[in-house]
């Protein structure tokens, strides 16, 4: 019996995903790095970023020929504005030669960039003035932008504004647990707003240097259900959540209103039709509950479906099967073109990545063929890399490549010969599921998985 296959559409894109704190290394002059320098806990087992994945120092270029070996069409990555701008107004030539150095080699390796303008750090300058809480934050990203994008716009037409607002605000403002660890929820509405208003002016400014560009914004979705269908409480809790970190953005950019839980409405006008494209960031499924030993937290509680596959710690449960009503609710909301900007799961040992990865390209091919304009997949990550609060624990390591970070070495593992033989194939089939995840077969090929191919 011949292969089963799940082909994509024609000039669909494959591509892998990194962010500039995380894999560059020596990046000095933003808030994370002095986050980091804290030694105080608030990184796993105190660690500083230090070299990261030594992109600044060459690294680049060897990770740019695996992008090529990925027989990957396109990457995602970011430029770090601490390094463009270190000093308020003060441009940093010699580091906007450095990203045309990376940014040219991915040209000539056949890799299309995609460039994002901030994922998570900010100049330490920035961070001095009170950061995304200052109401000229809007009005310095827009300058940045305007100057990064009129400097490299001949290397690339394809622009991320801002990487997971609402994640980033979260984790800053609400939870408390990045820079710089404050917990008030008026102010995580204060910076979410801020952040629309400065994509929605940055889409702006890139349009004025780049009159053919496409613009997007990368939005992390969770999936909420009520952990008890039948409570009021928990469908309360879930759709509080679901609002508070979905759908308040999404409402801002679909109509322009802003419309926040605690604050006033206002109009953005600027916001409504500010996109080009949507990204979807994808990693975890949650159930809400009403939690009464959490009444500081309003109320707030959620886990995971017990039983259910999930990551290390308090990371949520996997379900690939969420992709499909996550693009049908941003294209249906948007009414835009997608990318998944980014998608994967922490595995040390790369056990159970290779399988996520096929279940989750199986419901992305699924929304291709519902017509949904999904035109690219980007894998988080191409190769391990400083994660945030968990530093280098080893058991959030993402990359489809290994990192030896103390001598930087790369280890090719079996989910990048996957993704290898998928972006080859543009699609994938019975036999690549049998070889590298052969627990998916029944799942993604049911009736055909336990047949020899000829």
């Amino acid at each position: 019996m011949p292969d089963a296959m799940f082909t994509f559409p024609q000039g669909f894109l494959w591509g892998t995903a990194t962010s500039s704190h995380q894999v560059e290394g020596g990046n000095t002059r933003n808030d994370w790095w002095a986050f980091e320098h804290l030694q105080d806990g608030g990184v796993y087992d105190n660690h500083v970023s230090g070299d990261a994945a030594g992109w600044w120092e060459g690294e680049a270029e060897g990770d740019i020929e695996r992008m090529r070996e990925l027989n990957t069409n396109t990457h995602r990555l970011s430029v770090e504005w601490s390094r463009i701008e270190p000093v308020a107004g003060r441009w940093n030539y010699e580091a906007l030669d450095r990203y045309r150095e990376i940014l040219t080699a991915m040209r000539k390796a056949g890799i299309k960039p995609m460039v994002t303008l901030h994922h998570f750090t900010n100049p330490q300058w920035m961070a001095d003035r009170g950061g995304w809480a200052h109401p000229e934050s809007a009005e310095w990203f827009r300058r940045f932008a305007a100057k990064v994008v009129g400097d490299l716009a001949d290397l690339t037409d394809l622009w991320c504004t801002i990487n997971e607002p609402n994640i980033y605000a979260a984790q800053s403002y609400f939870a408390g647990l990045w820079p710089p660890r404050q917990q008030n929820i008026t102010r995580y509405f204060q910076v979410v707003r801020n952040m629309v208003h400065a994509h929605a002016q940055a889409y702006t400014a890139i349009h004025d240097v780049q009159p053919g560009a496409q613009v997007g914004l990368a939005k992390h979705m969770i999936d909420w259900h009520p952990m008890n269908p039948s409570s009021p409480l928990d469908r309360l809790m879930s759709n509080l959540l679901d609002s508070f970190f979905n759908g308040i953005t999404l409402e801002v950019l679909a109509t322009g209103e802003w419309k926040p839980l605690i604050g006033r409405n206002e109009t953005i006008g600027e916001a409504k039709n500010s996109l080009d494209w949507i990204g979807l960031n994808f990693y975890q499924r949650l159930d809400a509950f009403f939690d009464p030993s959490n009444l500081k937290g309003l109320g707030i509680g959620y886990q995971a479906r017990p039983g259910a596959p999930t990551g290390p710690e308090a990371w949520g449960e996997l379900s690939p099967p969420s992709l499909l009503p996550l693009i049908r609710r941003l294209f249906e909301t948007l009414n835009v073109p997608l990318y998944i900007t980014e998608n994967g799961m922490p595995d040390e040992h790369d056990t159970n990545r290779p399988g996520h990865l096929l279940q989750s390209l199986y419901w992305v091919w699924k929304a291709c063929m519902h017509n949904y304009p999904v035109r690219g997949y980007y894998f988080w990550s191409l190769v391990d890399n400083f994660e945030w609060a968990e530093g280098y624990d080893p058991r959030f390591r993402f990359g489809l490549y290994g990192v030896d970070f103390a001598t930087q070495a790369r280890t090719r593992r079996d989910s990048a010969r996957l993704y290898a033989e998928v972006c080859a194939a543009n699609g994938f089939n019975t036999q690549m599921a049998r070889t590298y995840a052969p627990e998916v077969v029944d799942e993604l090929f049911p009736g055909v998985g336990d047949q020899p191919s000829t």
